[in-house]
C-alpha cells in the first residue's frame, strides 16, 4: 500500500472518530432540547412555576421562566442544526475518501 493511501485512511479513520464525537453531541443536545420542551409543556398546565439554582429552588414568574426556557430551546436547536451540517460535511468528506482509497486498493498500486 502506498503512502498516499495510508495517509487517506488514517484521514478517514480521523472522520469517523469526529463524526461518532458529533453524534454523541447531537444526542446529548437532543435529550437537553425534549426536557425544555416538557418544561415548557409542564408550564403551560401549572400556576405557580419554580426555578433550579445550584441546589435550592426559586419561586419563578412563569413569564420569564417561559420566555428562558423558549430561548435556551432555540439556541440548542440551533447547535443541533450546526451539527448536523458539520456532521454531514465530515460524511461527504468520508464518503470520497473511501472511494478513493477503493481505486488505490483495487489499481494494485503495492508499492512496498
Amino acid at each position: 500500500m502506498d503512502k498516499d493511501t495510508q495517509e487517506q485512511i488514517q484521514q478517514l479513520q480521523m472522520h469517523e472518530q469526529n463524526m461518532q464525537q458529533l453524534l454523541m453531541q447531537r444526542q446529548q443536545f437532543g435529550a437537553q432540547a425534549i426536557e425544555f420542551e416538557s418544561a415548557l409543556k409542564e408550564l403551560e398546565t401549572t400556576k405557580t412555576a419554580y426555578k433550579i439554582i445550584g441546589n435550592i429552588m426559586v419561586l419563578s414568574d412563569k413569564d420569564e421562566l417561559r420566555k428562558e426556557l423558549s430561548e435556551r430551546k432555540e439556541l440548542l436547536d440551533l447547535r443541533l442544526r450546526s451539527l448536523e451540517k458539520q456532521e454531514e460535511q465530515l460524511r461527504n468528506k468520508a464518503g470520497l475518501l473511501k472511494e478513493q482509497i477503493m481505486k488505490h486498493l483495487k489499481g494494485g498500486t503495492h508499492d512496498e
